[in-house]
């Protein structure tokens, strides 16, 4: 199982977060390299300096959002009725990877998951 990082877990590594960092530190010495997808990216870089957030990035693999992902977001968000093209992101590529999914909103990440009939395991930070 991999990690799949979303936008609140971005924030909360720039927030120095004690339990998102061990959480990176053990997945890292495991060789386990979490996901971002870009469009996360987008949503947390502010243009820094942004030093937690760089250092965490470095340890990560950027999913780009390709045509065939963006449709699958879009695919999803019609499924479930949801507007939120990045948090459809998250889910689509963490259900093909079976990732874990870090967030601090775990509830819209279940919403879409449970629209697309699947269970993620998510974890709140």
């Amino acid at each position: 199982m991999g990690i799949t990082y979303d936008t609140g877990a971005l924030l909360a590594a720039e927030r120095n977060q004690r339990t998102l960092w061990a959480l990176h530190r053990r997945a890292l010495e495991r060789g386990v390299r979490p996901t971002v997808p870009a469009g996360v990216l987008g949503q947390a870089w502010r243009g820094g300096p942004q030093a937690e957030l760089s250092r965490l990035l470095k340890g990560c693999r950027i999913e780009t959002l390709d045509e065939t992902r963006s449709r699958a977001a879009g695919q999803a968000c019609a499924c479930t009725g949801s507007s939120d093209v990045i948090d459809a992101t998250v889910v689509v590529g963490a259900i093909a990877r079976a990732d874990l999914v870090v967030t601090s909103d775990p509830d819209d990440i279940a919403h879409i998951a449970d629209g697309l009939n699947t269970r993620l395991d998510i974890l709140t930070v």
